[in-house]
Formats: structure tokens, sequence, C-alpha cells
């Protein structure tokens, strides 16, 4: 035992004798959870690790978009390289999800009044959609093919605007394009790892292409809040869901998200975040050119527990509230939380169902009552 005890400490002083740029040499190769995990070996690891310029590298490696000059200057406005990798890296987690109850939801939005379904404006004046940024970055078999920098919210200049009482709602590829120089199109190829595509009867039997995209694609959409100083990611960034040859056979649609905190905001506690996107077919191997697919659609929106649309005014609200919620780096924690909400979700439905068909059979009951009673006192 003091044997091995000799070597350690012989190893330790062997180590210390080495040049800190040595160091920094061997941090810089790492990403982001081993760089973590090293800072926490010994003190010349934690001292080292704490330089800007490893964590600029490490969040140019995982969001391609931070290596534009203007996020840059937003990054180090906000705290820095370090404290976006702590803040975008953990993914949004919802627990509760499991206290959204039935009778609760009943009362929305019947029993609520103007002023309890917008919230609270006081706090909607501090909020302004100019101090939003979206951050977005696609990837393909651990390849960038699309990175997207959108600084505010489009369509909601002015406080009175109709933005706050419509339905939210971010088309990345409408409005990132006029502040991008890159503006061409975002398509996949078989130069990018995609199967080919013989014909899309056959893909429609096998569903290969299909299942490419959902176990290939990942997504990473960070908002940023600059006067907060806050930031998230919004997205699950592998896929939660999506549809097959919807709403044309060559389109695909991949649904990724996340469950954000609505209280006192919203009476159902809780929203989903939507993060859409779309890919058409637009050559298959059988027209004699390598199969391509091009991406159409790339949006968020925000909905309640009934699927209906959460308009601007809240969606400001709720969002401010996301950039401060709880995260985790569990990714399996996060899917639970997802898939909780889908459940919740469904069980609200089919009781939804259930009341409207007992409305309806006394409906019917009542009817024949009055048809009945009505030609018992005629006769």
């Amino acid at each position: 035992m003091l044997e091995v005890w000799n070597m350690l400490i012989a190893a330790f002083e062997s180590m210390e004798s080495l040049s800190t740029d040595i160091f920094y040499d061997i941090l810089r190769r790492l990403d982001g959870p081993t760089l973590a995990t090293a800072a926490c070996a010994c003190a010349t690891f934690c001292s080292i690790s704490r330089e800007e310029r490893l964590w600029e590298t490490v969040c140019s490696s995982m969001w391609p978009s931070t290596n534009r000059e203007d996020v840059k200057s937003l990054i180090s406005s906000i705290g820095g390289f370090r404290k976006f990798y702590a803040d975008c890296f953990p993914l949004i987690v919802n627990k509760e999800v499991r206290e959204c109850k039935w009778n609760h939801y009943l009362e929305y939005p019947e029993e609520w009044t103007e002023a309890e379904y917008y919230g609270d404006t006081d706090g909607l004046e501090s909020i302004s959609p100019l101090d939003f940024v979206s951050i977005v970055d696609v990837r393909y078999k651990d390849k960038t093919i699309c990175s997207k920098v959108l600084w505010g919210i489009p369509n909601a200049n002015g406080s009175n605007s109709w933005f706050h009482n419509c339905p939210f709602r971010i088309d990345l590829l409408t409005y990132a394009a006029r502040d991008d120089d890159n503006e061409g199109e975002v398509t996949l190829s078989v130069s990018d790892g995609l199967s080919p595509i013989i014909s899309m009867e056959k893909e429609r039997k096998d569903g290969k292409l299909w299942k490419e995209l959902r176990d290939g694609l990942r997504l990473s959409w960070i908002v940023v809040n600059k006067k907060a100083k806050l930031a998230a990611n919004l997205a699950s960034w592998s896929p939660l869901g999506g549809q097959r040859h919807w709403p044309t056979d060559k389109d695909f649609v991949i649904r990724f998200g996340s469950i954000l905190p609505a209280k006192d905001i919203l009476p159902c506690q809780v929203v989903e975040c939507i993060l859409s996107m779309k890919f058409r077919v637009i050559h298959t191997e059988g027209e004699g050119v390598e199969t391509t697919l091009k991406l159409t659609e790339l949006s968020m929106q925000l909905e309640d527990m009934e699927g209906a649309h959460v308009n601007g005014r809240n969606s400001l609200l709720i969002l401010k509230e996301a950039l401060s919620c709880r995260r985790s780096k569990n990714y399996s924690e996060v899917l639970e939380s997802c898939h909780l909400y889908s459940k919740v979700q469904s069980e609200l439905k089919k009781e939804k169902m259930r009341n409207e068909s007992r409305l309806d059979r006394l409906c019917i009951l009542s009817g024949i009552a009055a048809f009945v009673t009505f030609w018992y006192c005629i006769l």
C-alpha cells in the first residue's frame, strides 16, 4: 500500500512540473461534459478550465452559430461562454405536469376573466420582444446542415400590436434569412449520409428514410434574453415524434420541443413548446439524380393542454419564465417529462369526450322526455 501511495505522489509531482500550456492543450481537446469533469480532478485543472477560450471552443463545436461575431459579442455580454454552456447544455425538465388536474382545467377559458387570461400586464411591460434572440442549429449524423440566428421576435413591434392577441409563431426560415449572409436552401443528400430513395412507394412501405431522419436529426433552439442575461435551450435535442408523408407523400414533419412552466400565466399551468421541422423530397434516385431533401419549415409555437395556440402576450411571459426553470443533463428525464405531458393531455381529451358524450345523451333524453310529455298532454 505504501508503495502505491509513493507512486501516486511521484505521479502528482511530475504532473505539477508540466507546463500549464500542455495542460491547456489537453483540456481544449475535450468536449463540454468531460471538461467539466476534469475541472473537478485537481486545482490546476480547475483553474485552467475557467479560461473562456476553452468554453468558446466547446460552444462553437456544439453550436456552430456561436462562431458568428455578433453572437460572440452577445454571449460575452450575458456572462461569457462558460455560463452560456452551463445554461444551454442541460435541457428543460418540468415536473409540474403531474399537478395539472382535469377538474382544475375545466375553468379555462369560460370562467376566466380577460384580466386573468392575459395575466400580469405590469410584468409584460418589462418584457420587450426585441430582447429575445434565437440561436438555432440543426445537425444530421453529427454534421451541421443549418445554423440560423434571429434577433428579436418578428411582427411584435409596438406594445399594442396585434401580435399580443394572435397565436404566437416563429417561422425561422422566413425571417432569419434577412439577417443571414448565407441565404441558400438547406438540403440533405446522399453526400450527407442520406440513403437513396428508389421510389416514394417503396419508402411508404419500409419507412427507411423516415427512420433515418428520426435517428439522425438533432435540433438545438436556444433562446437568449439580452436584458435578463439568461439563456435556455427549448429543444429536446432528439425528435419527440412527427408525421410521415404529410400533407403530401413527399413531406416529412419532425417534431421537437419541451414542456414550459405557465404557472400564474395560464390555467393549465404548463404548455408545450413545439418545434417543427419539415423536409420535402425534391429528387429521387429514379429520376437520374441523387436523393435530395429540402428543409421547407423550421418553426416554434406554444400550445396549451387543449391544443390551442398561446397568444403572443402570454408567450412572452412564458418564455421569460422558461429561461430560469429547472433543467437536467439526464436526457431520459427530459423524455419522461415530455411523455408525461402527452399522457396527461391524452387523458384530458378522453375525459372531455366522455363529458361531451354524457351531455349529448342528456340532451337526447331531455328531448325525448319533452316529446313524450307534449303528446301525453295533447292526448
